[in-house]
């Protein structure tokens, strides 16, 4: 079992609601050069879920589940919400008639703010756009004693536990459905913080959808971006290797695509290394979404 530092983490309280849908443009053109007006981010989603396609949908940027938001809007604390919040992490209804139930953190997205809850079927009925919820944040912070040059990022040790890692001959080895090159990557690049939000990766190539097999991504895969350096920003570095899970859907704006957010990351050659493993879901590892 990896070493970590998981006793010396705080737990943290943090409340959030439901964000309500919004129309950004009346229409959005897409790279295509053709305009849409389609559904996208916030409210509560009862048909996507983590562990379906990310492709397909007649929508843009979609989360499955629950899109909320820090219950204080003021810009500071809504920075602390996306920006403590782990995948992984428990969530309890605090409000309504769904009051007591349980549900899980997905991901954060970056511009809105977001971060992504699953909630079971039974618990999304009950639920409202005024309720409120409260995370129990647990997991920035979190270190890989032996191997200092591997960063978490976003990661609940529930997780990290949970996931299909190995270590053999001083390297992490962790299996992912996907592996990604970083020259595809687009909207979120140059961000200097990789513990709040996102980056996408980019969907206008179609030659590029089929050699990388990105058509068969679904929401909740923990993909591997190649020669991508999460570490203090998102940039591409030769040989650097970045660990993330799948937070939303397609997009049909230049330059987006599913959105990623970072788990693991490290600049140095060869030290974390991804496997292809098709079970890697955080659906099917926490049992939750599509494999509740």
């Amino acid at each position: 079992m990896l070493k970590t530092n998981e006793k010396n983490l705080v737990m943290l309280a943090l409340q959030g609601t439901v964000a309500h849908a919004d129309e950004f443009l009346p229409f959005e053109v897409g790279h295509d050069g053709i305009p849409r007006a389609l559904p996208g981010t916030g409210s509560i989603t009862y048909n996507v879920k983590v562990g379906d396609r990310a492709f397909g949908w007649k929508t843009d940027h979609t989360e499955p589940g629950v899109s909320s938001v820090c219950t204080n809007q003021e810009k500071p604390y809504a920075k602390g919400y996306n920006f403590l919040a782990c995948c992984g992490n428990e969530v309890r209804v605090i409000t309504g008639d769904a009051k007591g139930k349980k549900g899980t953190v997905i991901g954060t997205h970056g511009g809105v703010e977001h971060v992504i809850i699953d909630f079971p079927d039974s618990v999304l009925e009950k639920l409202t756009l005024d309720d409120k919820f409260l995370i129990k944040s647990f997991g920035q912070g979190l270190e890989l004693v032996d191997h200092p040059e591997i960063l978490c990022y976003n990661l609940s040790p529930s997780l990290l536990k949970k996931m299909n890692v190995r270590e053999r001959g001083g390297k992490i080895e962790v299996g992912v459905t996907h592996i990604i090159p970083a020259k595809i990557m687009g909207s979120g690049l140059g961000s200097l913080s990789c513990t709040r939000g996102d980056y996408d990766i980019t969907t206008q190539d179609p030659l590029a959808i089929k050699e990388y097999r990105l058509h068969e991504l679904r929401l909740g895969d923990i993909v591997a971006i190649q020669d991508a350096d999460n570490s203090y920003g998102r940039c591409y570095k030769k040989g650097a290797m970045s660990i993330c899970v799948v937070i939303h859907a397609n997009s049909y704006a230049a330059g987006h695509g599913p959105g990623v957010m970072t788990l693991t990351t490290c600049p140095k050659p060869n030290s974390l290394k991804p496997f292809i493993d098709a079970k890697a879901n955080i659906a099917q590892i926490l049992k939750i979404g599509r494999s509740r």
